[in-house]
């Protein structure tokens, strides 16, 4: 990407000010100047400060922060103290002579600077620009394409990733002006780049002292077409960035755009295309910007006229929807609503508008169930961008202001103002509430105001007692989070549709990008190569696989054949589902144990076609532990790929990934989502063993429970991640005993690896005390529980009154972890309450029954005249007719 540098002493003319405000970022070296440009444009507004200078204190930076600033850009010798997001800091590593060490600044880069702040900025000479972007051999990288991937590697949240920008300088005896070829030599290894803003020309400069914007942002940007014809392939979108067409662009169209301001491209038949011009449907730019692979262009604009479609729609795609449209609507009317219309009225009268806008607010506050919610939202929502109309302010005004208000780094209190609180706390007095009126759920485990224990906090559960909890209070400790199925399956349906239409290309595309491997081959075919492994881990693989077989194999049920009465013999019998996928999550972590739960039940079955699917390490291979264990299930194919992709590559079939019938396997969220969209999906024709969620136990202790291993067990579920479900059941423990098992719980979460993340999953969690383990039992049925452990000296005795569970761990001396990888029961179990309705994996998972039934002459006559009279009820002659035409015959 290109980003101009404008200094106290810039001189820019009006074109080629107002072309640089079309770019995505420019940065200032005067803080002062940046202050004065936030606001001016859509462009992100970054300013070279120092905080060891008197004039750039840190509250001073925190003052340039809370007004606007996107990112300051320190020194690497100041010392950063200001309290923001590491998003919002840059580190800029200068060289103080041509002779300095350019490996040394970029290693400085690589160790410190990537790990601290959203950008580091690398200041070279031309020459030293060259020296950095020579390829090693040994690895094909140069210096600088080394630090530019380890920066893209530092995911920043959902702000993408860690940036390098590369500032030419010009030290003494060197120069420091950039070219063409230069800007493209420090766009290929990743970084971007920081060009002067007197540097650049608004068109071709006679003089070729300056560089031409739209060539320079072309290079600087690394942009590369993957078509014959060289276009650039440009999304168009509006100011909310709602999708309005596809179109192309070209070097001298993108040098139009930025020169008019307007929505210029190149049409393939016509050439340079102004859009719009003739019908009136125009569009103001409003910036362009560049994707993350340097391939495509997004053009940001403010559409003019009826629509981006020369049918007259908002966009290519179809009218405008939702807000979108209900902005659109608000425009129109505002210019000619009919007299007397109602909105009209809003409009002319603003004591009207002020008081719908006043109702359908509290009218929101009230609301409570979800319908409700979104109902009132909803005219809130028309009557507030009525207000906005009626003033002139417009959807991107609104959003200016939500990003103005995110880039604060100090902000409120947020407490409400004393008359609203009032109201608020006399409307939700017991006085003023129905007697029928039903409380908010206090006990929720998504409740609002729970957060992670910090450092040196008490890491504890939440604890309630049961006796004290109303009916909806306990019916809400029964809930687990709300996830949005419809969001997540938007994400998921592109990627299906992509392997389903792409095949392998698909594939080696979503794992580059997801999992940053590129994979020569997809998949690997057996038979597969014995890796080496420790003699400890390859005897613990053996050991686990033959407990697993063996209690898996008893599960093969014989077949059955009845005679229901003379003559009739019915038989049911077993076959193997011929072609099954295992799903076996990884890629930097190790888990054999899943490979060997969905495996050997697969190889007990007899499933003639064993497909894994895992994602591969860093170097494109198998984790050698799940390629053993691959190789003693006998699995024919491992699909080199994870989450979504894979699943939609078993279930549809590649060129090189075998279609299965059923796939099985925990994974993710995305995971799960793929899974039940391929079983919705008749053309995949594929089953799944089980929809799923977080991982969770519950745990029933009571006095003669040792509060040691009650901890363990708890705090074993709670390190799987901050959204794991942990449930404590305290079956008529006194206070001292409780105690005594969250004393436990707080000394060993602190002393694990994982403690950053146990001190966000157990705050979530809870305890419920209860009278005593059969009150316990009643609500772990009701609650449904993956694992479900019983810590008492008479656990057995309970089992028989377990309804609801994925699987039971008996007794103080059967901890999950035995389940989880060698007991020889199954791991991968129904979460999030399905085990009310589903078991976990088992060989009859892996198995299909068929039922047949066989007949002699004896058995016909004995049981034809009550097939026909059943027929003759339904009206269906020709079943009647097949049974009489034999009778006949007798």
């Amino acid at each position: 990407m290109l980003i101009p540098k404008i200094t106290a002493s810039t001189v820019l003319d009006t074109e080629l000010q107002h072309s640089i405000d079309l770019l995505p970022v420019t940065l200032y070296a005067d803080p002062a100047q940046a202050v004065a440009a936030i606001g001016s444009s859509c462009a992100e507004v970054w300013a070279q400060v120092s905080s060891s200078s008197s004039s750039s204190s840190d509250s001073d930076v925190q003052s340039l922060l809370n007004s606007g600033l996107s990112v300051a850009v320190f020194d690497s010798t100041d010392k950063v103290s200001v309290d923001c997001d590491k998003t919002r800091i840059a580190i800029r590593y200068s060289l103080k002579s041509a002779a300095d060490s350019i490996n040394k600044t970029i290693d400085q880069a690589l160790t410190d600077g990537i790990g601290r702040a959203g950008a580091v900025v690398i200041q070279l000479t031309s020459e030293q620009l060259s020296e950095a972007t020579q390829k090693c051999p040994s690895d094909g990288l140069s210096p600088l394409s080394r630090l530019a991937a380890a920066a893209d590697k530092m995911l920043l949240g959902t702000s993408g990733p860690v940036r390098v920008l590369v500032d030419l300088v010009a030290l003494q005896g060197t120069v420091g002006s950039w070219t063409l070829d230069l800007l493209s030599m420090a766009a290929e290894t990743g970084a971007d780049v920081i060009v002067a803003a007197d540097a650049l020309a608004p068109a071709k400069d006679d003089s070729a002292k300056r560089i031409p914007l739209a060539e320079a942002f072309v290079a600087g940007s690394g942009l590369k077409s993957d078509r014959s014809d060289g276009l650039l392939t440009t999304v168009v979108v509006d100011e909310q960035r709602v999708c309005l067409g596809v179109v192309y662009s070209s070097v001298e169209s993108i040098a139009a755009a930025l020169a008019t301001g307007e929505g210029v491209y190149w049409s393939r038949r016509r050439g340079l295309w102004h859009k719009g011009l003739t019908s009136g449907a125009t569009q103001k730019l409003v910036g362009i910007s560049v994707d993350c692979d340097s391939d495509a262009l997004c053009f940001r604009v403010q559409q003019r006229g009826a629509g981006f479609c020369h049918h007259n729609t908002r966009s290519c795609f179809g009218p405008a929807a939702g807000i979108s449209q209900l902005v659109q609507v608000i425009a129109e009317r505002k210019n000619n609503a009919p007299e007397g219309s109602y909105t009209a009225r809003l409009f002319n009268d603003a004591e009207l508008l002020r008081a719908k806008i006043l109702e359908e607010a509290s009218e929101l506050a009230e609301a409570t169930e979800p319908a409700d919610v979104a109902f009132e939202a909803a005219d809130l929502l028309y009557f507030a961008l009525t207000k906005c109309a009626a003033h002139n302010v417009t959807l991107a005004d609104i959003e200016r202001s939500l990003d103005e208000k995110h880039r604060k780094v100090v902000r409120r209190p947020g407490n409400a103002k004393p008359e609203f609180a009032k109201k608020a706390a006399a409307m939700s007095s017991p006085s003023s509430l129905t007697k029928d009126a039903a409380p908010l759920p206090r006990t929720s485990i998504l409740s609002a105001d729970i957060r992670a224990a910090a450092p040196g906090e008490q890491i504890r559960m939440r604890v309630y007692d049961a006796s004290e909890l109303t009916q909806a209070e306990n019916t809400a400790l029964l809930q687990r989070p709300i996830i949005d199925s419809e969001e997540l399956m938007s994400r998921v349906r592109p990627i299906v549709s992509a392997v389903r239409a792409n095949g392998d290309a698909a594939i080696r595309e979503f794992t580059r990008k997801f999992d940053r491997v590129d994979l020569d081959e997809v998949v690997l075919r057996a038979p597969f190569p014995v890796p080496e492994l420790s003699p400890r881990v390859r005897e613990a693989i053996d050991q686990a696989y033959a407990n697993i077989h063996k209690f898996h194999a008893a599960q093969m049920g014989a077949d059955i054949e009845v005679e229901t009465m003379p003559g009739v013999l019915c038989s049911r019998f077993s076959r193997a589902i011929e072609r099954v996928g295992l799903y076996v999550p990884g890629g930097t972590a190790v888990l054999p144990s899943s490979a060997l739960m969905l495996g050997v039940p697969a190889q007990v079955a007899g499933c003639s076609e064993i497909v894994l699917a895992t994602p591969p390490r860093a170097d494109g291979t198998i984790v050698p532990e799940v390629l053993y264990v691959a190789h003693k299930v006998g699995a024919t194919a491992i699909v080199k790929a994870g989450g979504a992709q894979a699943i939609a590559a078993m279930a549809y079939g590649t060129e090189s990934v075998p279609k299965v019938d059923k796939i099985c396997g925990p994974g993710n969220q995305y995971v799960t989502a793929a899974k039940m969209l391929a079983q919705n999906d008749t053309a995949a024709m594929v089953a799944i063993d089980m929809p799923a969620g977080p991982s969770e136990v519950l745990v029933i202790a009571d006095a003669t429970s040792n509060p040691a291993y009650v901890a363990s067990d708890l705090l074993s579920q709670a390190e799987h991640g901050p959204d794991s479900q942990v449930v404590l059941l305290a079956a008529g423990l006194t206070d001292a005993q409780l105690a005594a098992i969250e004393d436990q719980v707080h000394q060993q979460a602190s002393r694990l690896p994982r403690v950053d993340i146990v001190r966000q999953s157990i705050p979530k969690s809870y305890c419920l005390r209860v009278p005593a383990v059969a009150d316990a039992i009643k609500f772990s049925n009701a609650y449904a529980p993956e694992h479900l452990i019983l810590h008492n000296d008479n656990a057995s005795s309970y089992v028989k009154d377990v309804v609801n569970a994925g699987s039971v761990f008996v007794g103080p001396y059967s901890p999950e972890s035995c389940g989880d990888y060698a007991s020889g029961t199954n791991h991968t179990l129904p979460t999030y309450g399905f085990s009310r309705m589903y078991s976990g994996v088992n060989t009859a998972t892996f198995v299909k029954h068929i039922t047949s039934q066989e007949l002699t002459r004896e058995g016909l006559a004995n049981i034809g005249q009550t097939v026909m009279a059943l027929a003759e009820v339904e009206e269906l002659e020709a079943h009647r007719n097949a049974v009489a035409i034999r009778l006949r015959d007798f």
